[in-house]
């Protein structure tokens, strides 16, 4: 979630605690320190009160709670020489990053914004109309590669490199977030519902990084060398002031 050449970037900017590198907010994972001095994630930064930003994967964060670079940080951040960090914070930020995106899938098909099933999604792919395309972890090979064949087409992007992403997610998962029975692709039909799901999914895969996705057919921009400020038209063909550090 890096922005090393400080190249000009629109949307609301936080830095990162550990790398004090600048990043838009929705890349980011806000953490935030409870009465009890212990730090959480809030994800979905709502919670009130000060809050420390971070955009490394979980890789560097665990790196960074292991050499005490973590607690000093959060302890510059909040003001506070009381802070505490649970080593399980790494899990709790990953968790809550998955059931952040798991949600925004499930709202997006209630919304009707979503298309499941290979034929539906074939047919809107060829007719101009996909936005995103999403894999389960345990798709088959063949049948994502014909998605993507149908959205280039109705893309007129044939010859490029356009094609679905693999979630780190099997189909009985997916399933339960849509409410829809055997989920193995999904189509998105709604540009700023593409949006919406490329920053929620682009900030857990980039966090989590690129082990956990055993994917034939992935993007290429996942994991720790995802660039933080394309997330969203990384994951999606079209996508979609500076604040202070703190809040």
């Amino acid at each position: 979630m890096r922005n090393p050449d400080h190249e000009a970037i629109s949307g609301p900017t936080r830095s990162c605690i550990l790398t004090r590198d600048r990043a838009l907010q929705h890349a980011l994972v806000r953490l935030v320190l409870g009465p009890d001095n212990l730090v959480y994630p809030d994800v979905r930064a709502k919670a009130p009160g000060r809050g420390a930003w971070i955009g490394v994967t979980r890789g560097e964060l665990e790196q960074a709670y292991a050499k005490g670079r973590l607690r000093g940080s959060l302890a510059r951040a909040f003001k506070s020489n009381d802070v505490q960090v649970s080593d399980t914070l790494p899990h709790q930020i990953a968790t809550a990053l998955e059931k952040n995106a798991l949600d925004r899938l499930g709202l997006e098909a209630r919304a009707g914004h979503l298309l499941t099933g290979a034929e539906r999604i074939e047919n809107a792919a060829r007719g101009g109309q996909l936005r995103a395309l999403y894999h389960a972890a345990d798709a088959g090979e063949d049948g994502a590669r014909k998605l993507a064949q149908a959205w280039r087409v109705g893309s007129d992007r044939e010859g490029s490199d356009l094609k679905g992403l693999v979630l780190p997610v099997a189909r009985p998962i997916l399933s339960l977030a849509l409410g829809r029975e055997n989920v193995v692709h999904i189509g998105v039909t709604d540009r700023t519902a593409a949006d919406r799901l490329g920053e929620a999914l682009g900030r857990w895969l980039h966090f989590i990084g690129p082990d956990p996705i055993p994917a034939p057919c992935e993007t290429a921009s996942q994991g720790a060398s995802a660039p933080g400020l394309e997330l969203a038209s990384n994951l999606a063909p079209t996508a979609v002031t500076m604040n202070e550090e703190f809040e």
